[in-house]
């Protein structure tokens, strides 16, 4: 059975035992070689006619080269984060992270009602800004000043606390 000038019967007897070899993995190998398809099918390259067996072979060897890249830096970084001790973290750290999230908090409660709901549906709950202003039937020029209004409230918090 012929597909794109493709043998099918090739790429699945003698293609795809190879990809499996270098894969290690029966399912990896699939869906390299089902991606080399799909390359092929999208590729607009006249060489693709002229020597479609080697065009696809050539396809898969690029995507197992990405295949190999992507699983070694993963490989990299899953071994640097094995290798770095956890982190500890001191009780003086812990009462001056709990001393600020107590400030933040009392900043937020100490907001005007509309202005901390337009500053939690927006920072905490993660609306748009459109999405808030219909919500809430303002406009969007007001959530806007409201978010001003929240932020600026927290700076000047955050310096007073700073100093």
């Amino acid at each position: 059975m012929f597909w794109h000038g493709i043998n099918l019967h090739w790429a699945y007897t003698t293609l795809l035992p190879g990809i499996r070899r270098k894969t290690a993995c029966p399912h990896q190998a699939k869906d390299i070689l089902h991606d080399g398809f799909l390359r092929f099918a999208l590729t607009t390259s006249p060489h693709r006619n002229e020597e479609p067996h080697a065009y696809l072979r050539t396809i898969v060897q690029n995507l197992l080269l990405e295949q190999y890249r992507k699983d070694s830096y993963f490989a990299d970084y899953q071994q640097q984060a094995d290798l770095e001790e956890p982190a500890s973290v001191s009780t003086e750290h812990l009462a001056d992270i709990k001393q600020r999230l107590a400030l933040v908090t009392q900043i937020i409660q100490d907001l005007p009602p509309r202005c901390r709901q337009v500053f939690i549906m927006y920072r905490i709950e993660g609306h748009a800004q459109k999405d808030i202003a219909e919500q809430m039937r303002i406009s969007l020029n007001m959530v806007e000043r409201h978010l001003i209004r929240a932020l600026l409230d927290i700076r000047t918090a955050r310096e007073q606390f700073l100093k």
